[in-house]
């Protein structure tokens, strides 16, 4: 097996994804602390590269955004979350360039740090998109799930140049259920995103009723209308209680879910030989539960409600490292080669 230090490109790839981590946890602390629109434009903070301090910066604010008063708290929470995704942008776009140049070399990737470049760039232009449409939902959203996924493409690069797992031969079953882990991982991330944006995090002050029911009135056509028009600002949601509390709801009911699905998962990898890989999966299911669980008794406390999201990037990272350690798999002729040595050493 190669020498992590001897794989280019590894340790800059491992930044990389720490650096996403902490992107990912900015923009959830910017979401959470309505900074969203802290800037009124893109990618300046009022025309300016840092949020207006002096009195002509102030005045020229003023003047050419009438609309949106300078909050600098508000304006720093959003421009540190832009400095981080710009210096990240430069590193993966720096990982690009290297992956060009090496292309070619035995385990050394090109695809996946040329679709990495091409997710950071959209990713700027939802950041974009985001403050123009006035957190227009689906944007946030969209935004988030970026987010999400360059943390994970990020992390899938780190696994690939350390070349960290040797191939097992594993049951065709466990890569299925490590498949529909992730997937329903994703789905919850989403309607994560979906909570947040429409600000129904709220919405169910009680466990593990919702306002005292176990079936609440619910409007999930205007929940879950995702053709709404672009237009009013969307700082602080449009949806009526019934609407937001549809959201929460189907939030609730797929954790429940991905619960179910990963401790069976859990249980599977427990049973292939992978342990420790289903220890960490189950710490980390544990950690983001507790924390969702505290977000509704606690009504949202800011620092829970951030870890909240780490803790959905946590567990998203377990089930990519899942994922790909169940696809190492061994070569098929060395199967068949092992195979024949053990029948080979048994008695006529």
């Amino acid at each position: 097996m190669d020498n992590l230090k001897n794989r280019p490109g590894y340790r800059l790839a491992l930044f990389a994804t720490l650096l996403a981590v902490v992107v990912v946890l900015l923009g959830a602390y910017t979401r959470l602390t309505h900074a969203g629109l802290g800037c009124p434009d893109w990618p300046g903070c009022y025309g300016f590269i840092g949020v207006p301090q002096s009195e002509a910066q102030l005045a020229h604010a003023e003047v050419n955004f009438p609309h949106a008063p300078v909050e600098a708290e508000k304006g720093w929470n959003e421009m540190v979350h832009r400095y981080f995704a710009g210096t990240l942008g430069l590193v993966i776009l720096g990982l690009a360039i290297q992956a060009v140049r090496l292309r070619g070399r035995d385990g050394q990737p090109l695809k996946l740090p040329l679709l990495l470049l091409g997710v950071v760039i959209t990713q700027a232009a939802f950041g974009m998109w985001t403050v123009t449409l006035q957190l227009w939902p689906q944007v946030v959203t969209a935004h988030l799930l970026g987010g999400f996924t360059t943390l994970s493409l990020l992390l899938l690069l780190c696994l690939r140049l350390s070349n960290a797992f040797p191939p097992l031969h594993l049951p065709v079953r466990l890569r299925r259920w490590a498949a529909l882990g992730l997937a329903l991982v994703i789905g919850q991330i989403a309607l994560g995103g979906w909570v947040s944006s429409n600000y129904a995090a709220v919405a169910c002050v009680d466990l593990p009723t919702c306002h005292g029911e176990w079936w609440p009135a619910m409007d999930f056509a205007n929940g879950f209308h995702l053709t709404q028009h672009i237009g009013p600002n969307y700082l602080g949601g449009q949806l009526d209680s019934d609407a937001r509390t549809a959201i929460h709801m189907t939030h609730r009911l797929g954790a429940l879910a991905v619960t179910l699905v990963l401790l069976a998962l859990a249980w599977q990898l427990r049973g292939a030989g992978l342990s420790r890989l289903a220890g960490l999966l189950l710490a980390a299911l544990c950690l983001q539960v507790g924390l969702g669980i505290s977000n509704v008794l606690l009504h949202l406390p800011l620092p829970v409600a951030v870890a909240h999201n780490g803790g959905g990037a946590l567990l998203l990272l377990v089930l990519v490292s899942v994922n790909y350690r169940v696809r190492a798999q061994a070569p098929a002729a060395s199967v068949s080669a092992a195979a024949v040595r053990h029948h080979a050493g048994k008695p006529a």
